[in-house]
């Protein structure tokens, strides 16, 4: 690997037009790609293999009409302070409002009114009506969300309360603001960690190409495989933080080369088969991770997953052929103002800038090697203590109500829970089938009388038969709110009558609505999940296996992501369901987290810990290959990758950060949790635990049982082919390598 990478990292630096030219042309056609395309995404989440789908899937086919593709709105509105809807003047103003909702887009099908279809709150001061699109969400044009808007806006002008909620309002564009967040943290400490604008702009650079490329493809690609709106996002937060991670690494390590002695073109090809070496297998990890999502089958989930993967492998791409291509551009540049100094200084006189003592790195490493245990010990115990609050994880998926309360959708929602009832935003439906009328009929009977008398239950509507007469609809409000205890015990009666209905009818009864979503999600992803790990941890096992010649050091790598991410669950627990620090986070509501947000973070992170494993690891285990003593090697590895591994933990906490300022409830949280789990992993378990456990097993760290060392390849990713290639440009002038351990 290193040798086929060091021959990529020469001819790049040699045909660094070409290289350019290439990238460029596949970043244009991408662009173009995306330019002609539409590229609406979907809000909507298909998860196949559940009852809650099962039941809305036999709808479309029962009620074609009822169930159509076109958007929809649902408009709230409320009468002045003191007054009623149903009296004249509010009266004739929501007429008017209907109107106008009815002549705002050619699209509009149909509007219902609220005083004929009965949808005015006991109390009458508040109402809403349904407003129905011939045309699909991702159709509807500026025009026809404008006048939308201002069919409101005229509402609220002469007194009444009038907001909205539904796939046909316009979806809230950030602008881009998350993304800039983290390029401008990444921007400073890149500046801060080489002292060179031209070794801080390359990362950047290159992570701008490959995301462009990564997120043109995806807007190309959106409507013809109906993407979530989320999986854009995702690949472009990971692809941001990859992308700059790789390039630091393989920048980083041509500066050491060249302070070896190296000329420009050697160092940038020698870095590239070492630190580029890392960045392959490193990305092999994360790619892993996140394919390993398909096992789930959730189809959301799948396409977040192959699209993040996509991100991941253009960043490797881009790092290990357009970082080299850079680097010819400013050989010296990239070196900064202090080495540049240094190289021209007399030989035998000390630079001015020759630091004074030790890289704080190597400091914290003889830190932790003098007292292992006691490190270990602290830092076990304080991630298990921050990783407590996960017992009391609830899950949930997003709905108006987790939205801000700025919003009109949310405005929306807390009108309907204050009017109708808390149930009202999460009403179960009930689907009754058979074959036989009669049958239906009878389960139908059956069950809407069970429902009625249970607890929790505040209304049920009267069966509605498609023209068949073979399936019924049974619409139960509850009294509890959707993400209540006391709605999913509901569900759960519901379902259990169900099927003793069924037992003596033969009818089925199906339950779906958003508790019943998100009770099968939850018991989905239950199940899911060990064989998700099982399949991820077993293959990057097998991987870093392969990469350290090593047991011990892959299995610590494993229990080490499992506490980094039980602690990121647990401080996601303390913050996005109990408030801690809510205020500073700017979190504006608190709830259940978004069941998606689990599993993919795990696969992130799992992905992202072992990114950190490779990088500081490999290079421990080159120093140890290269001859020197266990603990030694440590000190060393710390030496040359503790300050850019805490670089790349910081760039990547600042990307993943910069989105918990994001209006998206998953993409806050997932964000959150992947910064909290980027400093857990990289300063307490990569940082800290790693080292105090590579002093305590010693040379045992490195063993290999025979049997398996020689079924395994051997790959060299710490460039010991390199140094016995027989090429005059192995080595700088007047050294000779010392290669006393390999394996």
């Amino acid at each position: 690997m290193a040798t086929f990478l060091h021959r990529i990292g020469r001819r790049a630096f040699q045909r660094r037009w070409l290289v350019l030219l290439l990238w460029a042309v596949v970043l244009g056609v991408a662009g173009a790609a995306a330019a002609g395309s539409s590229g609406g995404g979907s809000s909507s989440v298909t998860l196949p293999g559940i009852e809650a789908q099962k039941a809305y899937d036999l709808l479309g086919k029962k009620f074609p009409a009822a169930n159509a593709d076109g958007a929809s709105a649902r408009v709230v509105v409320r009468a002045p302070e003191g007054q009623k809807l149903t009296g004249s003047e509010p009266k004739t103003e929501v007429k008017a409002l209907l109107k106008d909702l009815k002549q705002s887009s050619p699209r509009v099908a149909s509007v219902t009114d609220p005083f004929t279809a009965k949808t005015i709150s006991a109390d009458r001061t508040t109402g809403y009506a349904q407003v129905t699109y011939s045309a699909k969400a991702a159709d509807l044009t500026d025009a026809d969300h404008n006048h939308f808007d201002k069919a409101l806006e005229e509402a609220r002008a002469k007194g009444l309360t009038a907001e909205a909620s539904g796939s046909a309002l316009a979806a809230t564009s950030e602008g881009g603001s998350s993304e800039a967040i983290g390029f401008a943290l990444a921007a400073l400490i890149l500046v801060i960690t080489f002292g060179s604008f031209a070794a801080a702009g390359m990362p950047l650079l290159t992570a701008v190409v490959g995301v462009g490329i990564t997120i043109s493809t995806l807007t190309a690609l959106t409507s013809a495989l109906n993407l979530n709106t989320s999986t854009s996002a995702l690949a472009s937060m990971l692809g941001i933080a990859v992308g700059i991670d790789y390039a630091l690494f393989i920048v980083s390590r041509y500066r050491s080369e060249r302070a070896a002695g190296y000329d420009a073109r050697e160092a940038a090809a020698r870095a590239n088969g070492t630190a580029g070496s890392a960045v392959v297998f490193a990305g092999l990890t994360v790619v892993i991770a996140l394919v390993g999502l398909a096992v789930v089958n959730l189809p959301i989930l799948t396409a977040m997953g192959l699209a993040a993967s996509g991100a991941v492998v253009v960043a490797v791409l881009v790092a290990v052929t357009l970082v080299p291509a850079l680097l010819s551009l400013a050989p010296e540049r990239v070196l900064g103002r202090a080495r540049r100094r240094a190289k021209k200084a007399p030989k035998g006189v000390p630079s001015k800038e020759a630091p004074s003592k030790k890289p704080l790195a190597e400091r914290w490493a003889a830190f932790v090697l003098r007292r292992p245990w006691k490190v270990l010990l602290v830092s076990v115990a304080g991630l298990v203590l921050i990783a407590l609050p996960t017992t009391k994880l609830e899950l949930g998926l997003a709905d108006d109500g987790s939205k801000p309360p700025s919003t009109t959708e949310r405005k929306a929602y807390d009108m309907l829970t204050e009017s109708f009832g808390p149930g009202f935003n999460g009403p179960l439906t009930v689907v009754v089938t058979d074959t036989d009328t009669a049958a239906t009929k009878k389960a139908v009977g059956e069950l809407s009388d069970s429902i009625t008398g249970m607890k929790d239950v505040a209304a049920v509507a009267p069966a509605v038969y498609n023209p068949a007469g073979d399936t019924a609809i049974v619409t139960v409000v509850p009294d509890s709110a959707p993400t209540s205890e006391k709605t999913k015990t509901l569900v759960r009666d519901i379902r259990d009558r169900a099927a003793d209905v069924r037992a003596a009818t033969g009818a089925e009864g199906l339950v779906s609505g958003t508790t019943a979503l998100n009770l099968d999600v939850a018991a989905k992803f239950a199940s899911a999940i060990v064989p998700y790990l099982l399949l991820v941890v077993g293959l990057a096992f097998l991987v870093l296996i392969l990469v350290f010649r090593s047991i011990l050091v892959p299995l610590k790598a494993a229990v080490g992501f499992l506490l980094s991410v039980l602690a990121a669950f647990g401080a996601m627990v303390a913050v996005f369901q109990w408030g801690w620090f809510k205020d500073l986070l700017g979190l504006q509501t608190t709830g259940p987290i978004n069941s998606l947000v689990p599993i993919l973070a795990v696969g992130i992170v799992f992905g992202l810990a072992m990114d950190y494993q490779v990088f500081l690891v490999t290079r421990i285990r080159e120093s140890y290959v290269h001859g020197a003593g266990a603990r030694e090697a440590i000190t060393d590895g710390f030496r040359h990758s503790g300050k850019v591994v805490t670089a790349a933990a910081l760039i990547m906490t600042g990307v993943f950060g910069g989105f918990v300022g994001s209006d998206d409830a998953l993409l806050k949280s997932l964000g959150f949790g992947l910064a909290s789990a980027v400093i857990f992993d990289a300063f307490v378990v990569r940082m800290t635990i790693v080292p105090a456990v590579l002093a305590l097993l010693g040379e045992r760290a490195w063993s290999l049982p025979a049997w398996i060392d020689r079924r395994l390849p051997h790959v060299d990713i710490e460039g010991e082919k390199l140094a016995h290639s027989g090429s005059s440009a192995a080595q700088p002038a007047g050294t000779e390598a010392d290669f006393t351990r390999v394996g």
